[in-house]
């Protein structure tokens, strides 16, 4: 049998596997979701079996699907590591990446995300710049720093790489009045208690793209750890908005209630900015591209992002 499969067809399929829906996969190629679905027929007609079991969210493999899987998995890898090979073969194997942050919760994406890519760049010099940063930016002008992860997309003359958005949801102990509500509402907050990390309000979405445009300004509290916010939380001394993937090991065992902040939900997005001449390296593209696979593979709910347009 002759085989149409080409290396489209195999990161498609990962695409798809790894975001769980048309839609998300569509995205994160940069494809229509009809063009996708074009790709799934191909090799569907050709092998006159289905690839996925219809109806079902997350997609989920047939048998067929799961052998294709399988390959894509491998043959990406090792298009991947002979990538890594011939970048260090033309440009040498030295390197740098010293990272900022300027989100408590960055860690949990971020480490796993590190740990993969020493494996990939052992010879790269690989560094987190210590503790939490209100202006990473400033660390990328000062030579401090070759990589920020930051919350927002500015025109700043520098290079801006997208990583991922998300959900970012409200929290309430299970036995908190406003745990019986839909979804919850600035007003809400009014009489609450904010409990949040230790930033300045400019850099919390919750207050600056949920709250104060409806004039809503609560108490506020702050802890330095995810699970000391939700401990507060969940004895009753106020309410929390976080990245839904940040507290799902907690919603499983019952510890805190989450509910989508307004009708249509509240969304965060993160961005990696470098200097334009740091973004040709090819160990920070392969750097990049870890990140967005180790926590589209790790993390809930994330959602592709593009660069904004303009």
């Amino acid at each position: 049998m002759l085989s149409i499969l080409e290396f489209r067809h195999l990161r498609m399929l990962e695409a798809l596997v790894g975001s769980g829906n048309l839609s998300r996969a569509a995205q994160r190629l940069h494809l229509t979701q009809s063009a996708i679905s074009h790709q799934v027929k191909q090799i569907e007609d050709h092998y006159g079996v289905p690839l996925f079991e219809r109806k079902t969210q997350p997609l989920r493999l047939t048998a067929a699907g799961q052998r294709l899987q399988v390959l894509a998995g491998a043959v990406l890898a090792q298009v991947a590591e002979a990538e890594r090979d011939i970048s260090r073969i033309v440009e040498g194997q030295a390197g740098r990446l010293r990272i900022a942050v300027e989100c408590h919760t960055c860690f949990e994406w971020l480490m796993p995300a590190m740990d993969v890519f020493r494996e990939h760049w052992p010879e790269v010099e690989l560094d987190l710049v210590s503790g939490f940063h209100v202006d990473p930016l400033a660390l990328l002008r000062e030579d401090r720093a070759d990589l920020a992860v930051v919350s927002e997309y500015r025109k700043n003359g520098m290079t801006y790489h997208s990583l991922f958005g998300f959900e970012i949801v409200g929290i309430v102990s299970c036995l908190h009045k406003l745990a019986q509500k839909e979804y919850l509402t600035p007003p809400d907050f009014a009489d609450e208690t904010l409990v949040t990390y230790p930033v300045p309000e400019e850099m919390l979405d919750v207050i600056r793209n949920f709250l104060k445009p409806h004039g809503v300004e609560p108490k506020r509290r702050t802890a330095e750890l995810t699970v000391a916010i939700l401990q507060l939380v969940a004895s009753r001394r106020g309410i929390s908005a976080m990245p839904n993937w940040a507290v799902q090991s907690y919603l499983k065992t019952g510890y805190v209630h989450s509910m989508r902040l307004g009708k249509e939900g509240l969304f965060g997005e993160l961005y990696a900015v470098t200097h334009v001449e740091a973004a040709q390296a090819v160990y920070m593209q392969d750097f990049l591209e870890t990140v967005r696979t180790v926590s589209f593979n790790r993390l809930p709910g994330l959602i592709p992002l593009s660069i904004p347009e303009g």
